[in-house]
């Protein structure tokens, strides 16, 4: 899923604008621990709609769930299709590792799950414009080496933060510079430029008016993801999401994550 759950996990990007009042000067580091700290140690997005819109225009609807949790500082995330009914039941699971993330996937007319490695782990997922690779970015809020901190400006008539990370050497992401407008009050990410070499090949995209809050955390209920190369667009829509305490550790293992409900 070239970014799924950033669009999913992009989704959960903030506290409240007390956060910035108390950290004192706006630092790369301060940014990212502020998108941190908003991300729950386990969501649930019971309802999720991907409209995939390629070159030509033709459009293509998917929807499901997803279930994400942090082990050990480690992201683990399982997305669960439902329609169209080609790709109903299908089931896919990120498990990050110190060393090499693992995903999985379950396709029901095999009955069987199979690992998937390497740059597959970068590609287009169900031919949206999302991979996991971009999951995991988004759900670590930008991590990587040699984060900086540029100048503030205004996006959309919102002040924001704009960070710069290079994703680390060991990320299957083949992206060179991840650069992001964060908004001053939540937290979130309104834009994110992924850059391949000098130039940008994917944009995120998410209208502050899409904005919503669910205790004291701010999502994007919309957002969308652009490929600035090939001309097709992926349009993410939250219907229903919310924190959980835990989640069931069954949801990600290899052997049950594309069982039950």
């Amino acid at each position: 899923m070239r970014t799924i759950a950033g669009c999913l996990c992009a989704l959960t990007l903030s506290l409240a604008s007390a956060a910035w009042a108390d950290a004192g000067p706006v630092t790369a580091a301060s940014v990212m621990s502020c998108m941190r700290a908003n991300i729950p140690k386990t969501l649930t997005v019971k309802d999720v709609q991907l409209d995939a819109s390629d070159g030509s225009g033709s459009t293509r609807t998917m929807q499901g769930k997803l279930y994400a949790t942090r082990e050990d500082d480690k992201l683990r995330a399982v997305i669960r299709i439902a329609a169209p009914s080609d790709l109903a039941g299908a089931s896919y699971l990120l498990r990050e590792r110190d060393d090499g993330d693992e995903m999985y996937v379950y396709i029901p007319a095999l009955s069987k799950v199979r690992r998937v490695s390497g740059a597959a782990v970068d590609g287009s997922l169900w031919g949206t414009d999302l991979s996991f690779a971009d999951v995991k970015q988004l759900g670590n809020a930008f991590s990587g080496s040699d984060p900086k901190i540029g100048k503030d400006e205004v996006l959309d008539g919102r002040p924001v933060h704009v960070l710069s990370v290079m994703p680390s050497a060991g990320d299957s992401a083949r992206f060179t510079r991840v650069l992001a407008w964060v908004d001053a009050k939540s937290c979130v990410a309104l834009r994110v430029d992924f850059y391949e070499g000098q130039a940008v090949r994917k944009r995120l995209s998410i209208d502050a008016r899409d904005l919503r809050q669910d205790g004291s955390y701010w999502y994007a209920s919309q957002l969308q993801m652009t490929d600035l190369k090939q001309g097709s667009k992926t349009l993410l829509k939250v219907l229903d999401i919310h924190a959980d305490k835990s989640l069931p550790g069954r949801l990600f293992n290899p052997g049950t994550f594309y069982i039950g409900g």
